[in-house]
């Protein structure tokens, strides 16, 4: 296990252990008397795929929310194992109650009907909605695109955004991510807004393309665990403050968006 200031995503893949069923064995202890449900292992459940948080590359399950608990793996001294399964039962608190996993890392957004299922660690990733457009555009603000084509994604806190906030722009709905993103690069639109995670990562994967501005939407994700298990809650809050500390935080955001975290991420 690598020390946390040098933590790539391979590293991380090297980790992390793919489980096909659920969390085996009697709980454990690990250093400040965190409960594990399996000696020696923080098991972590998330759904399948969620570029650039979670998806397979090879035989692996990589991204920036696995190597965000791999940062509490390393600090409890533990490997990290990963669980696919269905989001429903990781943000109900099913999988943590039942000792399926230890912790629910799924790019979840932090609500108060969700905190009354599971505890939540502090917030790790600002969830912002984010103006993808091409490169040579020179659109850098929603008031630029008055007569001009907007691309959003149907029933998305995005499409809700632009519709307050986008007055003079002709707004052009798409069913799924992957038209819409394809209308950016074909010229069809001549801007979307989305999410900034999946849109910093499209951009970085295509460089044609680049996210000019972030809106605060006051979203904001954060880690599962199981109601009332302080002393995990503790560890991944701690992990999470040193992390962005002494610099790996930033280290790991830019590896997986291409781009430093926003002031005040």
């Amino acid at each position: 296990m690598r020390a946390r200031s040098f933590l790539l995503p391979l590293t991380a893949a090297a980790m992390a252990a793919v489980l096909a069923g659920c969390g085996g064995g009697g709980a454990a202890e690990a250093p400040g008397g965190v409960q594990l449900v399996q000696e020696g292992s923080l098991t972590m459940c998330t759904q399948l795929p969620y570029d650039p948080f979670e998806f397979r590359q090879g035989n692996d399950i990589v991204g920036f929310d696995v190597d965000m608990v791999n940062l509490v793996s390393a600090k409890l001294g533990v490997t990290t194992q990963i669980i696919d399964t269905p989001f429903d039962t990781i943000q109900s608190g099913a999988d943590l109650d039942t000792g399926k996993c230890d912790i629910g890392a799924a790019a979840m957004t932090i609500t108060d009907a969700r905190k009354q299922n599971i505890d939540f660690s502090d917030p790790y990733f600002d969830a912002t909605q984010a103006l993808l457009v091409k490169a040579d555009a020179g659109i850098t603000d929603l008031g630029q695109l008055a007569g001009k084509r907007l691309g959003v994604q149907n029933s998305t806190t995005g499409a809700d955004y632009a519709a307050a906030n986008a007055a003079g722009a002709e707004i052009v709905t798409f069913e799924d991510l992957g038209l819409l993103l394809t209308a950016v690069q074909t010229g069809n639109v001549d801007a979307a807004i989305n999410d900034n995670g999946p849109l910093l990562d499209f951009a970085k994967k295509n460089p044609g393309l680049t996210v000019t501005k972030e809106f605060d939407t006051g979203e904001q994700y954060g880690f599962g665990v199981r109601k009332g298990n302080t002393a995990l809650t503790q560890a991944v809050n701690e992990a999470l403050a040193a992390a962005k500390s002494d610099g790996t935080y930033n280290r790991i955001y830019t590896t997986w968006f291409g781009q430093a975290p926003a002031t005040g991420s």
